[in-house]
């Protein structure tokens, strides 16, 4: 059985920074949550926007749903896959239910005016982002972690099987931080949903993804469970920090320890707490 995603040998270089990602493979099957992490300039931003065809690759090939990527039109690959970008401020003055509502865009008919079908995924993407109630507030009066959910709403409208997201909690508290992941996973699980996110926070990627890709600054990357992926010495290679690790029950979680950290020399590398 093939995966939803298939990444084979893949390259991408920027003329002025030179290679980004070099010969990278892995499959994501469908219903996988994938968290993709690294330290900045490993190439996170890059791959994602590979994958959502933003970018072409220099060498190797990207297939979705089994089909080369490049086979998709742009509006049949926006029924395949949504993406959240990180946050940026809007230029146009849309409210928030004109931009969730863009999501359907894909799917509109001849004359463009939305079914109730179409309404019925905005208000459900709406409610489950706690953003319905500010739905007619432009979207530039919200707050960057404001915003950030309605981004999400969008691309959860857009009712697509995969779901492509760089850095979606970068902006928010704690509460919707985890709120975001309960949702992202309860997607997963309940709808089958295949879940793709970039994310420098390596204990929610740790806490919630199935498989995780863990790339490095020097092209070198690792591919795998995220239990396995993440240990105290890869963390010291990849982000070049000691980490504090520990258990609690079955989950790992990680603190990184800076010179100044608090008893650090009495710190062992690893403790359980189940």
């Amino acid at each position: 059985m093939s995966g939803i995603i298939k990444v084979e040998n893949l390259s991408f270089a920027y003329r002025s920074q030179g290679t980004i990602v070099k010969d990278i493979s892995f499959e994501v099957m469908q219903g996988t949550f994938l968290t993709i992490a690294g330290p900045n300039g490993a190439g996170k931003t890059t791959l994602l926007n590979l994958l959502c065809g933003l970018l072409s690759a220099q060498a190797g090939s990207i297939k979705i749903d089994a089909a080369h990527i490049e086979s998709y039109s742009v509006k049949e690959l926006a029924q395949k896959l949504a993406v959240v970008r990180q946050e940026f401020v809007p230029v146009f003055d849309f409210t928030v239910a004109q931009v969730v509502s863009m999501a359907r865009t894909p799917y509109l008919g001849t004359f463009g005016f939305e079914s109730q079908a179409d309404m019925k995924f905005i208000n459900e993407a709406l409610e489950m982002t706690d953003t319905k109630q500010f739905s007619s507030r432009p979207l530039a009066e919200l707050s960057g972690g404001e915003r950030q959910r309605v981004f999400i709403a969008r691309a959860l409208a857009q009712n697509t099987p995969i779901l492509l997201l760089d850095e979606p909690t970068s902006f928010l508290d704690l509460k919707h931080q985890v709120g975001i992941y309960d949702l992202l996973k309860t997607m997963q699980l309940e709808k089958g949903k295949t879940i793709v996110a970039v994310t420098h926070d390596i204990n929610l990627a740790a806490q919630y993804a199935d498989v995780t890709l863990l790339l490095g600054a020097d092209t070198s990357y690792q591919y795998g469970r995220a239990q396995d992926v993440f240990s105290p010495e890869q963390i010291e290679r990849v982000f070049g920090v000691r980490a504090f690790t520990g258990k609690i029950g079955e989950e790992k979680f990680f603190i990184p320890l800076g010179k100044f950290a608090k008893d650090r020399s009495r710190i062992g590398r690893k403790v359980d707490s189940s």
